[in-house]
């Protein structure tokens, strides 16, 4: 099993970013296989849409931490463990400007980055960022489409119906050919279809208590997804999954590693990554609490 963790990015880890470098070069040397970074812009007041099917927002997503500028910290402090975006609301960004920050963070860390994509779910943050949310399946599909062609060899050019790129000179490119291999988050019907048929991989959560079945999170959807890969003429072998657990305050990590050792035995999935974020909020107890993980799952 390869055993990551989220970095300390919400709540009271976001008050001290310096933290943040030091959280992943001592992670790493744990053996933490990989490092991760959310995409929180605000927490609205009122929210209309709770987070995680319930009605309110965790008081961590009050404070958050540039996804970008943390990954980019991380690099910088580590030799070997993938970087991971688990998610990049990618509706929000222009490609161009999405295309350069992911370029930057690959060629930093010497080819390790793992990007993973989605669409979010807060009304209010698409109202901040003057991104109309009814679009964001469409935007995240000509987002793709558009990453394709800047990381490909060459000038690059796309027009779509809402994004472009003028035919442009765009030389620097990922340290990994021909890209970085793209993940994407998804859970509705039509969301999994588009892994299918587009991701080299695919970001399914787990939380604790609660949703955290290997069957019901993992297993199935995955074959679902894969024989639509096949269907697509796509090798299904090739769609990857990495699994991310959220585990509540009151969960222990005899819990949460039994939840990752479920998900390889049970759902054959060999790459999972803990979110801490209620747990813990400063870098010390989280490098604590990741020890005792990578002991008790075996992942040293």
């Amino acid at each position: 099993m390869r055993l990551g963790f989220a970095l300390p990015q919400f709540g009271a880890a976001a008050h001290r970013p310096e933290e943040a470098a030091r959280f992943a070069r001592e992670a790493e040397r744990m053996g933490a296989a990989s490092l991760w970074a959310g995409d929180r812009l605000l927490a609205p007041v009122h929210p209309s849409v709770g987070y995680g099917g319930s009605d309110t927002l965790p008081p961590q997503f009050r404070s958050a931490l540039d996804p970008f500028v943390l990954l980019t910290a991380a690099a910088g402090a580590t030799e070997r463990a993938l970087l991971g975006t688990s998610v990049l609301n990618a509706p929000w960004y222009p490609p161009a400007v999405l295309a350069r920050s992911l370029t930057a963070i690959d060629r930093i860390s010497g080819g390790r980055l793992l990007p993973g994509l989605g669409t979010g779910w807060s009304p209010e943050e698409y109202r901040a960022t003057g991104v109309p949310m009814g679009e964001r399946g469409r935007r995240l599909d000509e987002c793709l489409d558009a990453l394709e062609e800047l990381w490909s060899d060459g000038p690059a050019e796309y027009r779509g119906e809402l994004w472009e790129v003028p035919e442009s000179h765009v030389d620097l490119k990922p340290v990994q050919r021909p890209r970085p291999p793209i993940y994407l988050g998804a859970f509705a019907p039509g969301a999994l279809r588009r892994v299918a048929r587009r991701a080299d991989g695919w970001l399914p959560v787990a939380v604790l208590p609660g949703r955290a079945d290997p069957a019901e999170v993992v297993a199935g959807p995955l074959a679902a997804i894969r024989e639509e890969a096949a269907r697509q003429g796509r090798d299904p072998s090739s769609v990857d999954a990495v699994l991310r657990i959220n585990p509540a305050r009151s969960v222990s990590v005899a819990e949460i590693a039994e939840a990752a050792l479920a998900a390889e035995r049970e759902a054959g999935v060999e790459h999972v990554f803990v979110d801490l974020m209620y747990l813990a909020e400063d870098a010390d107890r989280m490098l604590e609490l990741a020890d005792r993980l990578l002991e008790k799952t075996g992942a040293r």
